[in-house]
């Protein structure tokens, strides 16, 4: 069966909305000295898909991710999920915001211990319910309202606009004036500047996210009084010198919460000295 226009056309400005915030995610990652995981071959991984498997191995695709450490040839720590949407019509996007749970949230779970920045981009026509859905459980959004990515378009002579009323000839028109398009970068960048305010506090919160500074760490031996620390290297020292010869029982486990001055908070449970140690340091 011959795929409708109407259907291409949706892809056409989903694949824009990709290219539109692409550029600005690079320039992220090099200038926070991350690796930026996009579509596309990787030596490092398999295929072309960007893909990560969660506690239970099941494998979810995404559109970006940020990594710690990442390169061509390895993979990082991820400290950033990223997906993107489109949709036109609003009855679509409860399900889609809860597709979007489904794929990030088992990530978030299985990288915990680095509290990964999970965002959002969505254009098109999307209900209150369902973004306040996404930003109740941690998610940011940036979100390109319908008018705007029509108002992107019009820019450059191509009537974005559409409904299920919208004829075939007519998507073959958009389509015809896209495709001459010589610089469709052009579309993206005037998306970018029609919602800047948007962008420019979606890429903050990231920066707040990434750029994070530790402001308080809670070490709880099991059977002795919590102490406080400010550093992470006064949480080591402490671990290092804590000692249970002293203690009437022997110590189960340590408990480690680290919090940070954006509001992230990270706990640890580790029933080996060694391993809480190893925790810190990951996030020194």
């Amino acid at each position: 069966m011959a795929e409708s226009l109407s259907h291409k056309f949706g892809q056409i400005i989903g694949n824009l909305l990709e290219l539109t915030i692409q550029p600005s995610l690079e320039s992220f990652a090099k200038s926070n000295n991350l690796y930026l995981d996009k579509k596309g071959v990787r030596q490092g991984r398999p295929g072309s898909k960007v893909s990560w498997k969660d506690l239970n191995s099941n494998i979810h695709d995404l559109d970006f991710v940020l990594e710690k450490g990442g390169s061509d040839t390895s993979i990082g720590t991820p400290v950033a999920f990223i997906e993107i949407a489109w949709r036109r019509y609003t009855k679509h996007s409860r399900n889609k915001a809860q597709e979007i749970q489904g794929a990030i949230e088992p990530l978030a779970e299985m990288y915990k211990h680095s509290s990964p920045f999970k965002g959002v981009i969505l254009a098109g026509e999307f209900t209150k319910g369902a973004l306040s859905q996404l930003t109740s459980l941690g998610f940011c959004v940036l979100y390109f309202p319908y008018k705007t990515v029509v108002s992107a378009f019009g820019t450059f002579g191509i009537d974005a606009s559409f409904d299920s009323l919208t004829p075939e000839t007519e998507f073959r028109k958009k389509i015809d004036l896209y495709n001459e398009l010589g610089d469709k970068e052009a579309i993206s960048m005037e998306m970018v500047r029609l919602n800047k305010a948007a962008v420019d506090s979606f890429f903050a919160t990231l920066r707040s996210s990434i750029n994070r500074q530790v402001d308080q760490i809670l070490i709880l031996p099991l059977h002795g009084q919590q102490s406080q620390l400010n550093t992470v290297t006064d949480a080591i020292s402490f671990l290092l010198s804590y000692s249970d010869k002293n203690a009437e029982l022997p110590i189960l486990k340590y408990e480690i919460i680290i919090k940070y001055n954006n509001g992230d908070r990270i706990e640890g449970t580790f029933h080996e000295r060694e391993n809480a140690i190893q925790f810190l340091r990951d996030r020194g």
